[in-house]
């Protein structure tokens, strides 16, 4: 009889329990709404940064709102980690102000100069490492934007003016007032880099789409690489750290791609088959030396088809010889020396004509393979990665092509033209060279970064406005990030970690890369880059070394109002927020694109203003 009477008390009692956290939880409801709205509703919170106190290039001192709005902030939603604490992180010397960890002059000095060794990479010991802010130079400005920063540079950002002495009569750079100017000027196109290009476009078509990557050795201050992006040619730059000061830094500072390297014992870091272009213009780099390793290098990183182009010593010595300071018959040893090496790389000579000469590397090794019954030397290369280019000895051997199974068909696969070449499946990827991806994960991936970039446009409006010009993707994968930002008046470094093998991918696609171990330093000077896009690179680098270490890398390289786009698991990105809050940089935790209950986010982060301080008078 009991139960009779307990059931309907108990179903009375739920449905008034039941009617109470309705009402509670609409109450509650109501109140976040009216808390985070502003007293009405709305669809997504919204969180501005703080207006941010800096020094603008063009303005001076003011103070600028950068207004990038973070929707979706998650910072209040994150209950997964314990409170961390923050590290600050003191400025370092402004002797550090250039400071490059892997090309350190002094450093430098242990190895031996032969073949320059001394330049190439020795990084810091993990005891050697600087933890400490590397400070931009007093009076630091913001660069000009492009396309003016192709043709000045302020002083106070690369105060080195021994250039505009050694190379007045060159027309390299000249100083004025608060600024460099660059007249476009080189050692062999005294009239100016875009009348040089006019020379060669005469001789091989620039015009069509076909020639895209390039590669220019000892580039000075990149003028070559410059007045080539007009024609839709990127050029990756590189020169050493040497007795002309900075030359990369001017480079970089003009907003045109480029690297501090040297071509001396070791590879270069770049793919196999990655650039459709290398040029030399008094490089001086002995081309016939070292059983023609540098020339079989060279080789090695050209497209099938690709081409070669020197000018300077030796080229028309009859007419350069006495203002080059050397007799005719060194000269003329030299080029023979350069002839026979190109000639057993199974090069054609495609043309010379006045101070320049170009080589045609085959489109594929058909007859090539013919020949090594007669040339025997160099060899071709056996069991070995053609792409492993990280701290890899140059070899005596010659890299063969993909086979090829008709004398008119390119080894590897043809490309298509520029633009086309951009979205195109790339041909590592059709013929199944690259593990793991197929044509739907490319074009998926396509898909799937032009997302997420302009979900990183509606947080940071500053990456659709024309702000940023020197981009750098840490963990490039596809390119696909940089193929999204394709339409702007940009550039990205496309990063490949070493243990990946996706760089050769991205040069398919027409863009641009280097491989990078970054637990390591990059080979580049300080405030290199406007932006970094970091996707997983510290899920990537997790064990392996310091996170710290890397953060302070990217601060380093990053320009003072410099931003950057995390993209990790929250807990990481927890990590990083607390190391970054003693960088002086501003952050804010934004939710992942598609749902808010992703545990992969986004930090957004901006680099602060700041300097050395003022020089004290003597």
């Amino acid at each position: 009889m009991a139960n009779k009477y307990i059931y309907p008390y108990m179903k009375k009692t739920n449905l008034f329990s039941m009617a109470l956290i309705t009402v509670l939880c609409s109450f509650f409801f109501l109140l976040g709404v009216w808390q985070h709205g502003g007293g009405g509703p709305t669809k997504t919170p919204t969180t501005t940064i703080n207006e941010i106190k800096c020094i603008n290039a063009n303005r001076h001192t003011e103070s600028i709102g950068l207004d990038f709005q973070t929707h979706h902030t998650a910072e209040s939603e994150i209950h997964t980690s314990p409170i961390l604490t923050t590290k600050h992180f003191l400025p370092c010397d402004v002797e550090y102000s250039e400071y490059t960890p892997c090309e350190d002059t002094k450093r430098s000095l242990k190895f031996q100069r032969d073949r320059l060794i001394y330049r190439e990479r020795h990084c810091p010991t993990k005891e050697e490492l600087l933890k400490c802010r590397v400070p931009a130079p007093f009076g630091y400005k913001y660069p000009f934007p492009w396309p003016m920063s192709r043709d000045y540079a302020w002083y106070n950002n690369v105060p080195h003016k021994h250039l505009t002495v050694e190379k007045a009569v060159q027309n390299w750079i000249q100083f004025e007032g608060d600024r460099f100017k660059f007249p476009g000027g080189g050692t062999m196109f005294p009239n100016g880099a875009d009348a040089y290009i006019d020379d060669i476009g005469k001789l091989i078509n620039l015009n069509d789409g076909s020639i895209r990557t390039a590669i220019d050795t000892g580039c000075g201050v990149a003028s070559w690489g410059a007045y080539l992006l007009s024609r839709n040619i990127l050029a990756m730059s590189f020169a050493p750290v040497d007795s002309h000061e900075a030359q990369v830094q001017f480079a970089l500072e003009r907003g045109v791609p480029a690297l501090i390297g040297v071509i001396a014992s070791k590879r270069l870091p770049y793919p196999s088959r990655a650039f459709d272009m290398a040029h030399c213009s008094r490089c001086l780099i002995p081309w016939g030396q070292y059983d023609g390793q540098y020339l079989t290098e060279v080789d090695r990183i050209l497209r099938p088809g690709g081409f070669w182009i020197l000018s300077g010593p030796p080229i028309n010595w009859k007419r350069h010889f006495k203002g080059w300071n050397r007799t005719k018959e060194d000269l003329q040893a030299e080029q023979a020396t350069i002839e026979s090496t190109a000639k057993s790389l199974c090069w054609k000579k495609f043309i010379e004509k006045g101070d320049i000469a170009i080589w045609q590397k085959p489109t594929n090794h058909i007859h090539c393979k013919i020949n090594r019954k007669i040339i025997r030397n160099p060899p071709f290369c056996q069991n070995q990665d053609p792409d492993k280019a990280w701290y890899t000895n140059l070899e005596t051997c010659l890299t063969p092509l993909p086979n090829a199974f008709d004398i008119k068909e390119t080894a590897g696969g043809e490309l298509a033209k520029w633009p086309e070449r951009l979205t195109a499946t790339p041909p590592r990827i059709l013929s199944r060279s690259v593990e793991g991806i197929t044509e739907n994960t490319f074009k998926e991936d396509m898909k799937l970064w032009e997302k997420r970039v302009a979900y990183y446009k509606s947080v940071n409006n500053q990456l659709g406005q024309k702000v940023y010009r020197n981009v750098l993707d840490m963990n490039a994968h596809l390119g696909g990030f940089a193929a999204a930002l394709s339409n702007q008046p940009l550039w990205v470094m496309n990063v490949v970690p070493t243990k990946l093998n996706t760089l050769g991918v991205i040069y398919e696609r027409g863009l641009i890369g280097t491989y990078q171990n970054w637990c390591e330093a990059m080979s580049t000077y300080p405030r290199t880059y406007d932006f970094i896009h970091a996707d997983s690179v510290f899920s990537l680098y997790d064990n392996r070394c310091e996170m710290e270490d890397i953060l302070l890398e990217m601060d380093r390289i990053l320009r003072p109002e410099g931003a950057v786009i995390f993209r990790d698991d929250v807990d990481i990105l927890l990590r990083i927020k607390s190391i970054t809050d003693g960088l002086n940089w501003e952050s804010r935790i934004v939710d992942h694109e598609d749902s808010p209950h992703k545990r992969e986010k986004l930090l957004f982060s901006v680099k602060l203003y700041w300097t050395a301080p003022a020089p004290v008078e003597q």
